[in-house]
């Protein structure tokens, strides 16, 4: 049987087993199953009858038995009909009953066949309706047209030449054009439904496949927005590290309690940020965010942030105008946060030494306002590569939670970092 036996039904891709092979298999015709089978398209082999086949298979035969029975009956009343052409009509016709068997395999082959046979033996006709029948199941309408409109033309010529004793002629072939018609019609009908099958069952698997693409990108975006706040953590690590590292290196006459409290900040600061590289990767590498890590900052971690940033060594004064940071919505208040820390370290990279100053107010139905502020640096301070991608990942990160943000320097010579954020 060949693939357009059910209407050319795209493949299930490889690993997939639909959900109807998962039930009785034995009440579904192989055709069907045969076209839904993924094992059974990529072999390439045939479909091996189920136990409905069997059943349906058994009954057609018993069918056109019965039906050549009858005519055999018929034949001996008849009186146009010769002995010999009697029992040349019942071996033709036991034949065809015989055939019934190949008309899954052969079902365009064995319709072409009992065409011309029908025509001249009455014992054969069930066997033919039969083929005609599989035909319309298992191939397209082109096929079924041509066969099926050549056994309706030979209709009027079939009793013609074998007329019907007490049925009048005109009566006989309208009977047997409507049977014929009626055969190709249910034959379709059937083909029909099992083509709305493989196509709702295709659906079904478009539909899971898009699921799990949508489920699959939300999971990498999900990833990826993690990892960007761990980089942020990660970069505020090691700028600590560069900080003190070049304390130390610039002031090896140090005290020796100065000293011991950098190495201190060195050590945790590198400890965290191996933490936190160790995080990434593993976001990274995982099929599913990691919801079990380490909790996400907020607006009310950004005491704890400008306290690292003292203890690191730098000038900075908070001034907090929010009355319940604990209200802010979280992703509000992480971007707060995020925007507070990116500042910080720009201003520790590019103006270290100055007096920096974060600004934080607002209120749900005004917004959040962000402020960073530093004056110029005292001397030339020497630039440091891969500049500015925090404060482009910051203004796209404002933008996404519908606020703003912008950049630049002061007219005094210092720089700024101000960002509204929607707080509602």
């Amino acid at each position: 049987m060949s693939g357009d036996d059910v209407g050319h039904a795209s493949p299930v891709p490889v690993g997939e087993t639909p959900a109807l092979l998962t039930g009785r298999r034995w009440f579904f015709p192989s055709a069907l199953l045969h076209e839904l089978d993924p094992d059974a398209a990529r072999a390439g082999r045939r479909p091996r009858r189920t136990a409905r086949d069997w059943v349906v298979d058994f009954s057609a035969f018993l069918l056109a038995v019965v039906v050549g029975v009858t005519a055999v009956e018929a034949l001996a009343d008849n009186p146009h009909v010769p002995d010999g052409l009697a029992v040349v009509d019942q071996v033709a016709g036991a034949l065809a009953c015989a055939a019934v068997w190949l008309r899954r395999r052969w079902p365009l082959g064995l319709a072409v066949a009992l065409t011309p046979v029908s025509i001249f033996s009455d014992t054969s006709g069930g066997a033919g309706l039969i083929a005609l029948f599989t035909l319309a199941v298992h191939r397209p309408f082109r096929y079924v047209a041509w066969v099926g409109g050549v056994n309706v033309a030979l209709v009027p010529f079939y009793y013609w030449v074998r007329p019907e004793a007490d049925v009048p002629y005109l009566v006989a072939v309208l009977f047997a054009g409507l049977l014929t018609v009626a055969v190709v019609g249910w034959g379709m009908f059937v083909r029909a439904k099992r083509q709305l099958m493989v196509s709702l069952q295709d659906r079904a698997r478009r539909a899971e496949t898009e699921a799990r693409l949508r489920a699959e990108q939300a999971q990498r975006l999900a990833r990826e927005a993690i990892a960007r706040e761990m980089h942020d953590v990660l970069a505020h690590r090691l700028t600590l590290l560069s900080v003190h590292a070049g304390a130390l290196e610039f002031r090896p006459d140090a005290p020796p309690a100065e000293t011991a409290r950098a190495a201190g900040v060195i050590r945790e600061s590198a400890h965290d940020a191996l933490q936190d590289l160790r995080e990434i990767i593993g976001v990274l590498r995982a099929g599913e965010p990691d919801d079990t890590g380490r909790p996400q900052p907020t607006l009310a971690a950004l005491d704890t942030l400008v306290a690292e940033s003292r203890e690191a060594g730098m000038k900075v004064s908070l001034d907090h105008r929010v009355e319940d940071p604990a209200t802010v919505p979280s992703s509000v208040g992480r971007t707060a946060y995020r925007i507070a820390q990116e500042g910080l370290t720009n201003a520790r990279k590019h103006a270290p030494g100055t007096d920096v100053t974060v600004t934080v107010a607002g209120a749900p139905g005004t917004g959040l306002t962000i402020r960073v502020h530093n004056p110029p640096p005292e001397g030339e301070v020497p630039p440091v590569p891969g500049s500015g991608q925090g404060l482009i990942g910051l203004t796209e990160r404002a933008t996404l939670t519908g606020g703003r943000l912008e950049h630049g320097p002061t007219p005094q010579g210092g720089f700024e970092v101000r960002a509204w954020l929607p707080w509602g």
